[in-house]
């Protein structure tokens, strides 16, 4: 089997070159941010304490990190170690994911100077959701980086090191395995404290188990797309097959979410809500629909070997569980009376910053690094 190795090329691409751009204009909002602060540049409020820096960077970004996580499941819990040529990309993809979630809630913190207490004993609040997904969220970080970092000691020519560190690497991998599932998990918690506040249509005790779910759909989607993507641009294996027998699993996945979703509204007896022609309702049912239409596509086996079914159902499934995720934190949120949220031009800007230096930071890796084994 081949090793990893870099793709080499330019890096000054045109696409890197307008990333440049885009992040460097975000600069000129971040640095607004931080010296007259939030309200400078945001439509935050006390109604509205969190938009869009923490509904897409942080808990639709912690998601699309998820291949690493939904792999890391197969490969190793699941013994199916022929879909380890898979790891390594969607281990970098995770590692962007959840970096830059971290550098967003840096950003979002209005006393940003005292994030620090976060880790101090005696400031810690052990009955806060949200310190526990703050503190699995910085240590899923510093595991991220661990398990990458054989690839960078492969390309230092750190052979030793490398060998030293794969004698203890089953630990972080138990790691990687254990922090996702309890802040992915606890990412919906935070919503079911929100009560009447959140739409019954997305407001469930089951919050925990859905975001679970969707995240792990939600990282093979990110999968198919940085895989069809890249050996649409480079010279790399074709990992269809790889991909279609995955695909078979997330189909199975999928319809276990849908029956739990439907059933739950049902239960509770708000489906009603669903069909009134507003905005909530039509949410719902686009989020459920992007689902149900991949869903049905990766059913046929026939289907899990065309590489172009497989990606249309991967983006299909990401805008479905990026929707849900919106709908949960933003949309479907209503605080009471007065309050009214949409993002400000400097928030949105900055969001596309992050974006933009995770593509840059992707063409660097896979170029300089070696991430991808070649055809």
């Amino acid at each position: 089997m081949k090793e990893e190795q870099p793709l080499g090329g330019k890096i000054l691409t045109p696409t890197f070159l307008f990333c440049l751009f885009l992040f460097l204009i975000s600069l000129l909002f971040i640095g607004k941010r931080f010296i007259y602060g939030l309200g400078a540049v945001t439509h935050m409020s006390d109604g509205y304490p969190w938009g869009i820096w923490i509904a897409f960077d942080v808990v639709v970004g912690t998601a699309f990190g998820c291949g690493g996580y939904a792999l890391a499941l197969l490969i190793y819990v699941f013994n199916k170690g022929e879909y380890h040529p898979l790891l390594r990309p969607a281990l970098m993809t995770s590692l962007f994911g959840y970096s830059l979630a971290g550098v967003a809630v840096v950003i979002d913190v209005g006393r940003y100077w005292q994030l620090y207490n976060i880790f101090l004993p005696w400031y810690i609040n052990p009955s806060s959701v949200l310190l526990e997904v703050a503190l699995c969220v910085g240590a899923y970080v510093c595991v991220l980086w661990v398990e990458f970092s054989p690839t960078f000691l492969t390309k230092l020519g750190a052979d030793k090191a490398r060998s030293g560190l794969k004698k203890i690497m089953f630990i972080f991998i138990a790691l990687g395995i254990l922090l996702p599932t309890m802040h992915q998990s606890s990412l919906g918690t935070v919503m079911v404290v929100a009560g009447s506040k959140l739409s019954p249509l997305w407001w469930t005790g089951l919050l925990p188990l859905l975001f679970l779910i969707s995240c792990i759909f939600m990282g093979w989607g990110i999968v198919v797309f940085e895989s069809c993507v890249s050996a649409q641009r480079y010279t790399l294996p074709d990992e269809t097959h790889l991909l279609g027998k995955l695909s078979a699993v997330m189909a199975w996945l999928i319809a276990a979410y849908l029956i739990v979703r439907f059933a739950d509204v049902v239960i509770r007896g708000h489906l009603n809500l669903a069909f009134k022609g507003d905005l909530l309702g039509n949410m719902f049912l686009l989020e459920n629909l992007l689902l149900l239409v991949p869903m049905c596509i990766l059913f046929v086996p026939a289907n899990r070997q065309k590489a172009p079914l497989l990606f249309l159902s991967a983006v299909s499934i990401v805008l479905a569980a990026t929707l849900y995720r919106f709908n949960c934190y933003i949309i479907g949120f209503n605080p009471g009376d007065g309050w009214r949220y949409f993002p400000a031009f400097g928030e949105i800007f900055i969001s596309i910053g992050i974006v933009a230096i995770e593509i840059m930071a992707f063409l660097w890796f896979i170029k300089r690094l070696p991430v991808y084994r070649r055809a």
